[in-house]
């Protein structure tokens, strides 16, 4: 820990804190859950630390970013869209000089997979009401990402990492497995925020794959599975209409018209998009 900078419980009372429900705001200031967060990243890839950027969404107090300088991060570039933030990041600045660049800005419009050298890493706590919406794009430049350890709702992490034939499988987990190996480190309960949300949180860690698991055009495998899932418990023969012919895209993942979206595998929804490009 940087001696130049107080504790974050005195950041916050300092800056005036209080958490914005309109920006999803969720505090951690357990510096030991910081630390074990950014180490569990490190640890999983470290280059991003030693030669490349690491990259935080909505740092608010300070606590991700002081744990990821703390463990060796040679560049650091955080987005924070609240201006409240922004005198204590520049405290955090000032007490590792040279390592933190700050954009003030909303993360949904900041090209992440330009910012900093290669490779790149994300690590951040993101804001509930934004976090899928961010995780998607991200995916789509995909690339550019050496590695995500996210902070997301227990449900979406679990989203994010389930399996065929289960309630949670679905679109999320379709585009995020065809692109990185996915794995729910631990869980957060609600007592570790401030202020504690009403839901126990999961950190999540992605590894962008060398190759998509299956060949395919991401727009045609988001139309394929937003048909099939849109209507999760109909079957293929149905769901499948407002796209194509049901029984050619069928009979090109080889899988049967009567069944329904949650038993069909990532590779299966890739030969339906090939299908549907020819």
């Amino acid at each position: 820990m940087n001696a130049l900078l107080p504790p974050l419980k005195e950041v916050i009372t300092r800056y005036g804190l209080s958490a914005k429900k309109s920006l999803g705001q969720n505090f951690i200031l357990d510096t030991n859950l910081l630390d074990k967060i950014v180490r569990s990243s490190k640890q999983r890839d470290p280059l991003p630390f030693e030669t490349g950027t690491v990259i935080e969404v909505g740092p608010g107090p300070g606590g991700v970013t002081r744990a990821v300088l703390d463990n060796g991060a040679r560049s650091l570039t955080v987005i924070e869209k609240d201006e409240r933030c922004l005198g204590l990041l520049k405290d955090i600045q000032t007490a590792y000089p040279g390592h933190l660049t700050v954009l003030n800005a909303d993360a949904l419009t900041v090209c992440a997979e330009t910012l900093g050298q290669a490779p790149r890493s994300i690590i951040a706590n993101l804001p509930y009401n934004v976090g899928t919406l961010l995780l998607t794009g991200w995916l789509k430049q995909i690339k550019a990402y050496s590695s995500f350890t996210l902070m997301f709702q227990k449900e979406v992490a679990e989203r994010l990492t389930a399996q065929p034939k289960t309630a949670a499988y679905g679109r999320l987990s379709i585009l995020t497995q065809w692109l990185c190996e996915a794995e729910i480190l631990f869980t957060v309960p609600p007592s570790c925020f401030v202020p504690p949300p009403k839901v126990t949180s999961a950190v999540v860690f992605l590894k962008p794959r060398a190759n998509p698991l299956a060949p395919a055009r991401i727009d045609l495998l988001e139309k394929v599975t937003a048909a099939a899932f849109n209507q999760r418990r109909k079957m293929l023969r149905s769901s499948l209409k407002s796209i194509g012919n049901p029984e050619e895209l069928c009979a090109a993942a080889n899988v049967l018209p009567t069944a329904r979206a949650e038993e069909i595998g990532i590779e299966a929804f890739c030969a339906m998009a090939r299908c549907l490009e020819k």
